[in-house]
Order: C-alpha cells, then sequence, then structure tokens
C-alpha cells in the first residue's frame, strides 16, 4: 500500500513535531529525515509554512516538501550556533500592531520601529489604537500615520468600538500580532472571539517562561476564516543586517525624496540641498517620525 501524498499548513510547532491542517483534519507530522541533510542556516520548517506530507497508516505524516514561501519574519536566533535565521512565521499576510491609546502610553517609537521591519520584510502593517474610551484625542495621537499611507484602526474593546471593522481585516488572512503588554490585545481577540484571547495568551506565557525545545508556537483559526499568530520579538526583527543608509528606504514619506538630495549619500541630516530636511521645515514631515529615523538610524 502506498503512502498518500497531501498538502497542509503547519498551525502549530512543537518540540520537532509540527500540526499541519489538511482541510481533512490535524496531522501530526515530523520532519523527513532527507530535508535535514547538511548544516542548517535557518529553521528548516516553520509555523505557517505550506507543505506537502505523507499519511501513514497509523495516522502520522512526514513532511516530504516544503512549498516556497512568499514572505517571512524572521530573526537572529539568540542562541550561541553561529549565524542562524529563526522563523517567528512563514508566509504572513500582514503584521497587525495593537497600541493603547492610553494606559498604558503609547510607546510610538516602537510602533516606528515594528513599522520599519514590516517594510523591511515586506509584511503589509495595520495599526490597531485600542482604547480609545480612554481618550478623545485618538485620532490627533495616531492620525500622522494615515496620512503617510498606513491603515490604522481605531478600537474599544470595552465599548465593541471597531471590532467588526477589525473582524473584516482579519478574514481570511494569516496575520501576525505584536504590540507592547497592555495594549489590551487580549481583550480586543475576546470581543473578536470568544475564548480566543485566552487562548493566545496562555500559549504567549509558556512562551515566555518554557525552554527553547518546549516551545510551542501557534495559528489561532478564526471563526470567519483565517488565522491570528501571537508573534513577540519585533524588537529583534530583521534590523540586524540593515546598513544606517538602507533606513531611509522603509520610511514611506521618506523614501520618494531621497533622489531628490543633492548628494546620493545624504544622512537627512545636516547636507545642502537635503530634500528630506526641506520637507521637515515645510512640514510636510511629521517631526516624530523623523526623530525615529534618526535613532533607528544610529542605534
Amino acid at each position: 500500500m502506498t503512502n498518500t501524498t497531501i498538502t497542509g499548513l503547519i498551525v502549530k510547532a512543537q518540540s520537532g513535531f509540527f500540526f499541519v491542517e489538511t482541510g481533512q483534519g490535524l496531522v501530526i507530522c515530523q520532519l523527513r529525515g532527507k530535508l535535514k541533510r547538511g548544516r542548517a542556516t535557518g529553521d528548516i520548517v516553520a509555523l505557517g509554512d505550506r507543505v506537502q506530507i505523507t499519511l501513514s497508516a497509523d495516522g502520522s505524516g512526514s513532511i516530504e516538501e516544503i512549498e516556497e514561501r512568499e514572505r517571512v519574519l524572521v530573526r537572529l536566533d539568540p542562541r550561541p550556533r553561529g549565524i542562524y535565521q529563526q522563523i517567528l512565521l512563514a508566509n504572513p499576510d500582514q503584521a497587525v500592531f495593537v497600541f493603547a491609546c492610553a494606559d498604558p502610553t503609547p510607546k510610538l517609537r516602537m510602533l516606528d520601529r515594528f513599522l520599519v521591519v514590516a517594510e523591511k520584510q515586506k509584511v503589509p502593517p495595520i495599526i490597531v489604537a485600542n482604547k480609545t474610551d480612554l481618550v478623545d484625542n485618538a485620532a490627533e495621537i495616531f492620525g500622522m500615520y494615515s496620512q503617510i499611507g498606513y491603515r490604522v484602526i481605531y478600537t474599544s474593546a470595552r465599548e465593541a468600538r471597531g471590532i467588526e471593522e477589525l473582524r473584516v481585516a482579519l478574514n481570511g488572512k494569516i496575520s501576525a500580532l505584536a504590540g507592547p503588554s497592555g495594549a489590551g490585545k487580549s481583550s480586543l481577540l475576546n470581543a473578536l472571539q470568544p475564548g480566543l484571547g485566552l487562548a493566545v495568551n496562555e500559549v504567549s506565557l509558556f512562551m515566555k517562561k518554557g525552554q527553547h525545545t518546549t516551545v510551542s508556537r501557534q495559528l489561532f483559526p478564526l471563526e470567519g476564516g483565517g488565522y491570528v499568530a501571537d508573534t513577540p520579538g519585533w524588537k529583534s526583527l530583521a534590523l540586524w543586517d540593515t546598513r544606517p543608509e538602507e533606513i531611509d528606504a522603509y520610511f514611506p514619506e521618506l523614501s520618494p525624496l531621497v533622489a531628490a538630495c543633492q548628494f546620493s549619500d545624504c544622512t537627512h541630516t545636516h547636507e545642502p540641498d537635503c530634500a528630506v530636511l526641506a520637507a521637515l521645515e515645510a512640514g510636510t514631515i511629521h517631526p516624530e517620525r523623523y526623530e525615529s529615523y534618526l535613532r533607528l538610524r544610529t542605534n
């Protein structure tokens, strides 16, 4: 009897076992030995990968092939094993950054860094400005992001504000969730789907407490279709190989101006005939965003 080959999506990864959603149910798989040959410089297979598997008679499976990834969230592995790229999530359709309008005070420098990472890794971002019930000026706090083309969804889990808009934005997508502690991500998820925030939070706590060998990463299914994944670690994502002179390319309001600068190696800090400094003086670039650019360039 020949083994059956089917395709599926990795929705959970833990300790060398991969749970693959095939459309006919979950199959617990391990990686075929042939895929492990040689010294790996990055994760061979990861959460969010679309894979081809063979089914065994006992119902388990073996991953035979990993399909080409459309995009990936990757960081340097924190373990001392040389250059190794750890994949937090493969094939995300979008990144959803949840920040509170108040309690805690929004850390917009952190948001700017997240946006740069998303731009660099070509993952379309959505900003969720949560806890709008606590302030009267939510649009003033986050409005500059709308002006430069980012989608901002204003929400309040307490008042059920913006929940339907967020639900539609997540529908049918694989979404990477991120945001600082206290931003209200769990409450938002519970408002979207009862119990979802609790489930995500339990896995997040486990990830923080557990050893690397027992860490579980998981995609959580949405009732309307699609998945969400909690993706902590954005602070350490993919700026490790970014040169200072590249940073302006990941600020959408700066990148179109660079070609108009007098010098091709312009740092946009002091040079004459700098198009970025001219735009800053004219008020078409927000000074807070410019300050974020300077900090990211020098860090």
